[in-house]
């Protein structure tokens, strides 16, 4: 099933008088999307790495809103009540699962040492093994997100490690 976002009167807005603080790359998306392709359209007409994430900040600053739904077979149907934010966490189970919280900090951990710079980023590294629940480690995914885009090879990994951490985080 594919996701179509549409502009918002807010995004509209933006087109028209460029009122934001958006990256020329964030705003290009901001323009390609119209309503009638679904996000797999449009990561063949973006070379974003990280279009997932542009797409969640759009849809954030309320520039963005999923329109519909496409099926593999072209058939759409609009959503059944409100959709989940496409960044947005996964509720944790209760009680929250203590393998997990450690598999996400690992996780994070592991991929700052491999796709930062070699002056990692010691204390965003010691803030993040330092958290001890689930709300406290995701208070650091946007630093951690930035960190692994500064990196020519984060970049190219940014959408499937951004998923693999969204499954325990």
């Amino acid at each position: 099933m594919g996701v179509v976002f549409a502009k918002t009167e807010k995004g509209q807005e933006e087109i028209a008088s460029r009122s934001g603080e958006l990256s020329p790359r964030v705003r290009r998306v901001l323009i390609l999307v119209d309503g009638r392709r679904t996000v797999s359209e449009l990561r063949d007409l973006v070379s974003a790495n990280d279009l997932t994430h542009t797409l969640g900040t759009l849809e954030e600053l309320g520039l963005i809103e999923v329109k519909k739904l496409r099926a593999a077979d072209g058939a759409e149907a609009e959503p059944s009540g409100p959709m989940p934010s496409i960044t947005a966490f996964r509720s944790l189970p209760t009680p929250p699962n203590p393998k997990e919280l450690e598999m996400a900090r690992n996780f994070m951990l592991n991929t700052l040492k491999t796709f930062s710079s070699i002056h990692a980023p010691v204390s965003l590294m010691t803030s993040i093994n330092g958290a001890r629940t689930h709300e406290e480690l995701r208070a650091h995914y946007p630093a951690w997100f930035r960190m692994i885009m500064e990196s020519r090879s984060g970049q190219r990994r940014a959408e499937d490690l951004r998923t693999d951490l969204l499954k325990v985080l």
